[in-house]
């Protein structure tokens, strides 16, 4: 953890962005990068990367091994399982950005914001919320690209993610419409 981190000009700050599958968080996430030119955490998994996904950009693609030594040398800064796979934020990046007076976003789930909250008690978390689930539900389905039953599961998955965000996250932005969600979320990250 970097123990220097005191509200001082010369310290970046650390930003979690959370919501459910389907809420337009990495639209807001890109939009609060290009418009605030912060870091953005790439996290790492053991899931396999996906078509389009690079390593080192998307994510750092590891085996099961790797991440547990990662989490064994406690270079992790979170870390959780999720749809049957690990994913972590590694520390050592984080540190150096917000050393260098660089802030840095990271896009994780719940699980993962409550450890990066007991880590570093001044991180700002913004958790995104749909207008409804029935709203989140046409969205996910507009994809085309994902089954019936897996829209069920991310509904559930969503369901219990929205029930925790008020007692995990210091702020709860709704995305009903994209822009006015970037620019409240522009609000919070001066």
């Amino acid at each position: 953890m970097n123990d220097s981190l005191n509200g001082s000009p010369d310290i970046g700050r650390l930003y979690v962005i959370s919501g459910p599958s389907g809420v337009g968080k990495s639209s807001i996430v890109d939009a609060v990068l290009e418009a605030r030119g912060a870091a953005f955490s790439v996290s790492a998994t053991t899931r396999d990367s996906r078509p389009g996904e690079d390593d080192g950009v998307d994510y750092h693609f590891v085996t099961q091994e790797e991440f547990e030594v990662m989490v064994q040398h406690n270079e992790l800064l979170e870390w959780a399982r999720y749809g049957g796979h690990l994913y972590g934020t590694p520390r050592r990046p984080i540190e150096d950005h917000l050393g260098q007076g660089r802030d840095v976003i990271l896009d994780i789930e719940n699980e993962g914001a409550r450890q990066v909250k007991d880590a570093m008690p001044e991180a700002v978390a913004v958790f995104v919320l749909p207008p409804s689930l029935e709203e989140l539900e046409r969205r996910l389905r507009s994809r085309g690209d994902t089954s019936d039953a897996d829209i069920e599961r991310r509904l559930a998955v969503a369901e219990r993610q929205i029930d925790e965000a008020p007692s995990v996250y210091d702020w709860l932005v709704v995305n009903d419409d994209l822009d006015t969600a970037i620019e409240h979320m522009l609000d919070l990250i001066p």
